[in-house]
């Protein structure tokens, strides 16, 4: 049975993913399905640097502006849409380009990775929650690093939902999560694949992120949260509790000043980076591109296209 064709543009944020991957897609006829978990909803557009239209260049893109911020967005339905994707741009003639620096969502989509519905309790749910908002972030990522320390590594202890998660999971399983996830990258993938990640030098990429936090508050982050917060949205909602969201609502309420919600957006983000870098690390069957190697684009993308065998753009299969 022969797989379908996939190609994987991954990398931490700000590493340049957005600019390749629409030269590449227009290279080799392609289309993009993002693969980050914000991107998904509408009017969150300064915080997430969204790709503006005129920036697609005519390149159609999936799984971007598809959910309101009041709706809760998990990898499941993640998984399920990028499916549906992959087959309605097959069907296109197309190929199918998975773009984002979500390690774990893209991983669940080249391993078709089982997410039981079986492992969920919403009982030990509720009072892992109440657990959390009584003792707080720091004590509950405290008790996940006991049982789980791998899960803890690449989890941002203030990420309410995906620790609390790892925490069920153990108590449902008495195993770790990360181990069930280790074993399921293990599973040979129902694509033929081909898996770049953007990996620039870090002090570069520091560099490059700072610069995009700056140019988000010249933007109007500010006043998008702001909007946000006005039309009824709080920490509360999945949504908000992305990097730049819950540090301007800081703000908003009064707890910090500009200048720290706008230092602690750069930490966040430099931190977040770093957890993502650690992530493809542990990926096999990974390439990786130093995108400061390379003279521009379109350098980088003959890279590409030579190391997945493809002769010309309008080539609809691997060779």
């Amino acid at each position: 049975m022969t797989k379908d064709k996939l190609i994987i543009l991954a990398g931490p944020t700000a590493s340049g993913k957005t600019s390749v991957s629409i030269d590449l897609a227009k290279r080799i006829g392609g289309e993009i399905v993002s693969a980050d978990s914000m991107q998904v909803y509408r009017g969150m557009d300064v915080g997430t640097a969204k790709i503006k239209a005129d920036e697609m260049q005519g390149v159609k893109h999936y799984l971007i502006n598809v959910l309101d911020p009041t709706e809760d967005f998990n990898i499941v339905k993640f998984q399920n849409m990028v499916k549906y994707s992959i087959e309605e741009i097959k069907q296109n003639g197309h190929i199918p380009i998975l773009v984002g620096g979500t390690g774990f969502y893209i991983q669940s989509v080249i391993y078709d990775i089982d997410f039981d519905t079986q492992d969920d309790n919403g009982d030990i749910r509720k009072a892992l929650e109440e657990e959390y908002d009584k003792k707080g972030a720091d004590f509950m990522y405290e008790k996940l690093k006991k049982i789980d320390s791998v899960s803890a590594e690449n989890i941002h202890k203030n990420n309410k939902k995906r620790i609390i998660r790892a925490i069920e999971y153990f108590l449902i399983n008495n195993a770790p999560i990360s181990s069930h996830n280790e074993s399921q990258r293990k599973k040979n993938s129902p694509y033929d694949f081909r898996f770049f990640v953007l990996n620039p030098p870090r002090d570069i990429l520091y560099d490059r992120i700072n610069q995009r936090v700056d140019k988000m508050v010249e933007e109007g982050l500010v006043r998008e949260v702001k909007g946000l917060k006005d039309a009824g949205l709080s920490i509360e909602n999945i949504s908000m509790q992305g990097i730049g969201y819950k540090e301007i609502l800081d703000y908003l309420e009064g707890e910090v000043t500009l200048d720290e919600a706008v230092d602690n957006i750069k930490q966040n983000t430099r931190h977040m980076a770093k957890r993502q870098v650690t992530w493809f690390k542990r990926e096999k069957d990974v390439i990786y591109i130093n995108p400061f190697e390379f003279e521009n684009n379109e350098k980088i993308v003959d890279y590409m296209v030579e190391k997945i065998d493809m002769e010309r753009k309008d080539n609809e299969q691997f060779e």
